[in-house]
C-alpha cells in the first residue's frame, strides 16, 4: 500500500501545505515524511494527537512503530468491508469473519497471532464496545480517513485489552458539500482441472470448469455536510449500503468436495456425504448388512453402491458459503461547535445493521446422530418397500411381519437449503467537549460514549427427537393407503408418512411432521459498554520545566476513566440443550487512572538531533477481581542526526477477564456433556451389537487421568456420550503482557524523499486468558501426564468412571470446562516499512511503499513442565494456521504530472508454510505419528499475487478507478484435511490466500 509507512510524526500545517483537492489532500498524506496517527485537533491548529498517546504537542513523535492505511488504499483496493483492507497487513492474523461461513457475520481484527481479544480496536481514540462482542464494520470504508495499526502493548495508554496492539479508525468529519461513492466488484475466475477435479470425478461429483463471473458485491455511500454561523458549527452526516452476493463452495473447482488423504501414500479422496437427494438405506442385517446403499436415481427400485452412477454421490459441504450473502444499512452523523476561540463540543453516532446467511443441508437425521447404537426398526410389510429392496434389508419375504433394523439418510434438495441466519446491530454515540486554557499551555477532552449492539443468530438446523423420524418410516398399509403404524396403535395419530425408498422425494406434509414443532437453535446476545475518559494535557515548557540542552519542556497527561459492562446472553431451550450452555445477564465496571510523561533532553545537539524519554502508568480497578492492578510503558527516542533515528519502548500490557469470562469462572454448574472416557472400551459402528472395541487410549496414557490398571478398556467405564463436565469455578487472573519494541528509522538527507524503518517486536504473554474444553484437557492428559491438564479430570472414587447426577452438584465424576489462566505465549518478529517519493518532471512522478513482516516466534507453553513450540513458519494439527515467516507488500504508484491520472500495481507475497509435522525438534512442536506425513503435500509452498488499479479525474467533481486484484487469477493452495487438520475451512485450503480468484473492481465518486 502506498501509505503504509512508519509512524515518526509531524504537525498539521505541515500536511496541509501539501494539499489541493479533497483526493489529492488523500494522496498527498501518502507521500509525506512520516505521519503517525491524526485524531483531531484543538485549538491551535497545529497539534496532533498521536495513536498510542493522549499528550497533545507539535511534532509528536511515537516510539513504537505504526503502520498507517489511508482512504486512497482502501479505494485502491477496492475492499467492500474493512477487514479485507486490514487482511492485507502482514502484521494482521488473516481472517474472514464478513464471509466464513461459520461466523456470525461480524468483523474483528487479530494483531499477530494473539487473538481477537488481544487487539484493542478504536474510533477516534475511544473503544468500540464491549470487547469480543464488536464489529468493525459499523465504519463504512467509505468514511474511513485513515486506520493506525499500532504493534505492542498500550494498556498504559487505553486500557485492558491492548496487548497485541491498537486499531485505531481516524474517521472523515466537518465535511462540507455532498459527496457519493458507488462500486461494485465481482469475481472473474477460471475454474481449472487440479487434484480435487480428478478426486470429484472418481466420485462421480460433477465438476465446475471454465471461466466464471460471481460473487458480486456493491458497496453506495451518500455524505453530506454542512458549515453553519460563519463555520463555527458543521453538521455531517451519512448513509451507506453494502450488499454481497451468496457464492457456494462449490462453485470452485478447488473447493467442488472436501478432500482427504487418509494415508501418506494414498491419493486424495472426496470426502462423501451420506445424505443425498436420492436417499441413502444402510442395512444393519441380511445380506448387505453395514453397506452404504442409495435408492437407483432412475426409479428402478433397486439398491445400487453409493457412487457406482452419477446421483449416488455427494459432498456435505457444496452448498455451503464460500462468500456470505450480506445486506448492510450504516447511517451516521457528526457534530463539532465552536462554543469559544478555545472551546469545541463535538459529538456523532453510528448505527448498523446487517442480515447474512449461509445455507446448511436440509436432511433427515439419521438414527446414530440421534440414537447411537440404535437404528432404526421398520416392518417387511412396509408398503414402500419394493421386493429387491426387502431382500437387501435381510427380509425373509416382501410382505412378512419381521422387523428389520436400518439406517435413513436423506438430503431434501427440493424443499430447499436451510440457513444459518446473523442479524448483528449496533449504536454507538460519542458526546464530548475539548479545548484548550486562554494560555494555550494546557488542552482537555471530556468524552462520554455508549455502545449497545446486538447479535442474534438462527443456526438453521430443526432438531428432531428420534421417534417422529422413526415413526414416518415405520409405515403399513391399512386398506391400501401407507398409514404409521404410530396412527394405527394410536401412540401418534398425527404422524404423516414418508417413504425413503424412492429418489428425490420432498414431501412437505412429512417434512413439515418431523420438524414442523420444533425450533432450530437461536442465541441472542446483548452486550453494552458505557465509558466516561477525561483527559488534561500541558506543555510545561512556559513554566521552565525542560531540560537545559531542548527547546521543548516536560509534556503531561493525567487522565480517568470509567466503563461498565453489560452482557445478557439468551439461547432457546434448543440451543441450550445442544450446546449445554445456560442464560445470563452479567455486569462489570472498571475505574482507572493514568498519567503520561514526555521528556525532551536534547534537540539539535551536536551529540543529538532529539533525544526524549516518555513514560505512562495506569492503575486499574475492576469489581469483580480482588485488589488493584497496574500497567506502565518507558520509551525511548534517539537522533544522533537527522538522517537517523532509534526508537524503542516496554510495556507492561494486561488484559482482565471480559464480564462473561468473569461471571463464567465464577459460577460452578455442572452438566453432561458429548464426551466418551478414551478409556472405556467402544461399540463397534459397524457392528453395533457385537464385540466392543479397544479404547481410543493406552493403556499408559490412561494411567495420566488416574485409571488403575484393572478397569482399563471395561464396559463400565463408558459414558455413551454423556460424561459429566463441571463448569466454571475457576479463580481469575488478569493475563500480563510484556511488549518490548526497538528500531530505527532512516530518512538520508542524500536520498530525498525516502524513509525506512526497522522495527523488532517481541510479546511475552503470562497467565493467558484461555478457554479450556474437557476433550483439549483429556487430549493433553493423555499425551503428555501433566498435572495441568490431568488436574481437570475427576474421577468417581472406587469406579472410576467420569458419570455422574449433574442436579446433585458432584464431588468427583467429571472433567471441568470454562475460562481460565494458562501459563505463557510468544509472538516475536521484525516489521520492516519503507517509502520512497520519486519526482519524474513532466513524466509525472513514483511513489514505493513497502510494508514487510519477518516472524520469528509464534507459540505457547500451556505448562512449566511442557517444552515450548515455536510454530512460526508452520501449519497444521498442532500450529492451526500460525503465520508465514516472511509476508509483504510493495505498491508502486505512478501519478501524471496534473495528479489527474495514476496507476499502481502492488506486489503481495506470502512465504512458504510446511505442514507442522515436518518441523524439526527443536521448534518444540510434538513429534507426529509417521502416519501423519503428507509427502504429496508437505508445505504450502511461496504465494504472490499482483493487483492493478487505475485511477482518472474524469473532472474535478468526480473520480472514475478500476481495480483487479489477484490479476493472474492464483488459485489457493490445496490442503488436504483442511477442516480434520486445521479445524476451520471446509475449502480445502486456510485462511490467507485469495480464495475466490481474480477480483474485479468499478468505482466512481462525485463531488458536489
Amino acid at each position: 500500500m502506498s501509505s503504509i509507512s512508519p509512524a515518526f510524526g509531524q504537525s498539521a500545517d505541515q500536511e496541509a501545505s501539501q494539499t489541493t483537492t479533497e483526493d489529492q489532500d488523500e494522496a498527498a498524506n501518502t507521500r509525506s515524511a512520516i505521519i503517525s496517527g491524526r485524531t483531531g485537533s484543538s485549538g491551535s491548529g497545529t497539534d496532533i494527537i498521536v495513536t498510542g498517546t493522549r499528550i497533545q504537542r507539535p511534532n509528536n513523535k511515537s516510539a513504537a512503530p505504526i503502520v498507517t492505511v489511508t482512504a486512497n488504499d482502501i479505494q485502491a483496493q477496492g475492499a467492500t468491508t474493512i477487514e479485507e483492507v486490514l487482511n492485507r497487513l502482514p502484521q494482521v492474523q488473516q481472517n474472514s469473519e464478513q464471509n466464513f461461513s461459520d461466523s456470525t457475520g461480524r468483523q474483528r481484527i487479530k494483531l499477530r497471532t494473539l487473538g481477537y481479544e488481544r487487539t484493542l480496536s478504536l474510533i477516534d481514540g475511544l473503544r468500540f464496545g464491549l470487547p469480543n462482542t464488536i464489529d468493525v464494520g459499523i465504519i463504512p470504508n467509505s468514511l474511513v480517513e485513515r486506520i493506525d495499526v499500532l504493534s505492542g502493548g498500550a494498556s498504559s495508554v487505553y486500557g485492558s485489552d491492548a496487548v497485541a496492539g491498537v486499531v485505531n479508525f481516524i474517521l472523515k468529519k466537518n465535511f462540507e458539500g455532498i459527496r457519493a461513492d458507488a462500486q461494485y466488484s465481482f469475481f472473474n475466475h477460471n475454474n481449472r482441472e487440479n487434484a480435487i477435479t480428478d478426486a470429484a470425478r472418481r466420485a462421480n461429483l460433477s465438476v465446475p470448469l471454465g471461466m466464471t463471473n460471481d460473487g458480486g458485491r456493491s458497496d453506495v455511500s451518500v455524505a453530506a455536510g454542512v458549515n453553519l454561523f460563519d463555520k463555527r458549527v458543521n453538521i455531517t452526516g451519512f448513509v451507506n449500503y453494502r450488499h454481497s452476493d451468496f457464492l457456494r463452495i462449490g462453485d470452485r473447482s478447488h473447493a467442488v468436495c472436501e478432500v482427504t488423504q487418509p494415508t501418506n501414500t494414498s491419493p486424495l479422496s472426496c470426502n462423501p456425504s451420506t445424505f443425498l437427494a436420492a436417499g441413502v438405506i444402510i442395512p444393519r442385517t441380511g445380506p448387505r448388512a453395514n453397506q452404504t446403499l442409495v435408492n437407483d436415481p432412475s426409479g428402478s427400485g433397486r439398491l445400487v453402491p453409493y457412487g457406482s452412477v452419477p446421483g449416488t454421490s455427494g459432498s456435505p459441504y457444496d452448498d455451503w458459503a464460500f462468500q456470505r450473502e450480506f445486506n448492510r444499512i450504516n447511517v451516521g452523523g457528526f457534530l463539532t461547535a465552536k462554543l469559544a476561540e478555545d472551546m469545541e463540543l463535538y459529538g456523532n453516532g453510528l448505527y448498523y445493521r446487517d442480515r447474512s446467511s449461509s445455507p446448511i443441508l436440509n436432511r433427515f437425521l439419521a438414527s446414530v446422530q440421534l440414537a447411537p447404537g440404535t437404528p432404526y426398526q421398520i416392518g417387511c410389510n412396509n408398503p414402500f418397500l419394493s421386493a429387491s429392496q426387502a431382500a437387501d434389508l435381510g427380509c425373509p419375504s416382501l410382505g412378512s411381519s419381521t422387523i428389520v433394523p436400518l439406517d435413513v439418510r436423506y438430503r431434501f434438495d427440493g424443499i430447499g437449503p436451510l440457513q444459518i441466519r446473523s442479524v448483528n446491530q449496533q449504536y454507538r454515540f460519542v458526546a464530548g467537549i475539548r479545548g484548550r486554557t486562554e494560555d494555550g499551555i494546557w488542552s482537555y477532552d471530556l468524552a462520554g460514549m455508549l455502545s449497545q449492539g446486538k447479535i442474534n443468530t438462527n443456526f438453521g438446523t430443526p432438531v428432531s427427537d428420534r421417534l417422529r423420524n422413526e415413526r414416518s418410516i415405520d409405515v403399513v398399509s391399512v386398506n391400501g393407503v401407507p398409514t404409521c403404524r404410530s396412527v394405527v396403535n394410536g401412540t401418534d395419530p398425527s404422524c404423516i408418512p414418508f417413504n425413503p425408498f424412492i429418489p428425490y422425494n420432498n414431501n412437505r406434509a412429512a417434512y413439515d411432521y418431523i420438524y414442523g414443532n420444533t425450533a432450530a437453535p437461536n442465541q441472542v446476545t446483548d452486550s453494552r459498554m458505557r465509558q466516561v475518559v477525561g483527559t488534561i494535557s500541558g506543555d510545561l515548557t512556559n513554566f521552565g520545566i525542560k531540560s537545559p540542552w531542548a527547546d521543548q519542556g516536560v509534556a503531561v497527561a493525567l487522565g480517568i476513566e470509567y466503563r461498565d459492562e453489560l452482557l445478557d446472553v439468551n439461547g432457546n431451550d434448543t440451543f441450550n440443550a445442544q450446546q449445554q450452555s445456560t442464560n445470563g445477564r452479567f455486569t462489570q465496571n472498571i475505574l482507572e487512572s493514568n498519567i503520561e510523561v514526555q521528556l525532551p533532553i536534547a534537540d539539535q545537539r551536536p551529540w543529538a538531533d532529539q533525544l526524549q524519554i516518555n513514560g505512562g502508568y495506569r492503575i486499574s480497578r475492576y469489581n469483580r477481581l480482588e485488589g488493584y492492578f497496574n500497567t506502565w510503558k518507558v520509551e525511548g527516542i534517539w537522533g544522533p542526526i537527522r538522517d537517523i533515528t532509534f526508537r524503542g519502548s516496554i510495556n507492561r500490557a494486561q488484559r482482565a477477564p471480559d464480564v462473561g469470562s468473569a461471571q463464567g469462572a465464577a459460577n460452578i454448574f455442572f452438566n453432561q456433556g458429548f464426551y466418551n472416557d478414551p478409556c472405556a472400551s467402544r461399540v463397534n459402528p459397524a457392528n453395533t451389537g457385537g464385540p466392543r472395541l479397544a479404547p481410543e487410549a493406552t493403556l499408559a496414557q490412561c494411567r495420566n487421568t488416574g485409571l488403575p490398571d484393572n478397569l482399563y478398556g471395561s464396559d463400565t467405564l463408558d459414558c455413551a456420550g454423556a460424561c459429566t463436565v463441571r463448569n466454571g469455578g475457576f479463580n481469575l487472573v488478569p493475563e500480563t503482557a510484556y511488549t518490548k519494541t526497538f528500531g530505527v528509522v532512516l530518512r538520508p538527507s542524500f536520498v530525498p524523499g525516502l524513509t525506512i524503518s526497522i522495527d523488532r517486536f517481541l510479546i511475552d504473554l503470562q497467565d493467558q486468558l484461555i478457554f479450556l474444553q474437557p476433550q483439549n484437557l483429556i487430549e493433553q492428559c493423555l499425551r503428555t501426564g501433566n498435572d495441568f491438564f490431568c488436574r481437570g479430570i475427576v474421577r468417581n472414587p472406587g469406579t472410576f468412571t467420569l458419570n455422574s447426577a449433574p442436579e446433585g452438584e458432584p464431588a468427583a465424576g467429571w472433567v471441568v470446562r470454562g475460562s481460565s489462566n494458562g501459563f505463557k505465549e510468544q509472538s516475536y518478529g521484525w516489521d520492516f516499512q519503507g517509502q520512497y517519493n520519486l519526482g519524474l518532471g513532466s513524466a509525472g512522478r513514483l511513489d514505493f511503499g513497502f510494508n514487510g513482516t519477518l516472524t520469528t516466534r509464534v507459540g505457547a507453553q500451556e505448562a512449566p513442565t511442557v517444552t515450548p513450540r515455536n510454530c512460526v513458519g508452520y501449519y497444521g494439527r498442532t500450529c492451526g494456521e500460525s503465520l508465514p515467516r516472511w509476508a509483504h507488500q510493495l505498491r508502486t504508484t505512478w501519478s501524471s504530472p496534473d495528479r489527474v491520472a495514476s496507476v499502481s500495481v502492488n506486489w503481495r507475497h506470502r512465504g512458504p508454510m510446511p505442514l507442522d509435522v515436518y518441523a524439526p525438534t527443536d521448534t518444540g512442536i510434538p513429534a507426529a505419528s509417521p502416519n501423519a506425513r503428507r509427502d504429496q503435500y508437505p508445505q504450502i509452498g511461496s504465494f504472490n499475487w499482483f493487483d492493478l488499479g487505475f485511477t482518472f479525474d474524469v473532472s474535478k467533481q468526480m473520480t472514475f478507478r478500476l481495480t483487479a486484484n489477484n490479476i493472474l487469477d492464483r488459485d489457493p493452495p490445496i490442503v488436504p484435511d483442511s477442516r480434520s487438520v486445521i479445524g476451520l475451512l471446509r475449502s480445502n485450503s486456510i485462511m490467507g490466500y485469495d480464495l475466490l480468484g481474480r477480483q474485479i473492481v468499478a468505482s466512481v465518486s462525485l463531488r458536489m
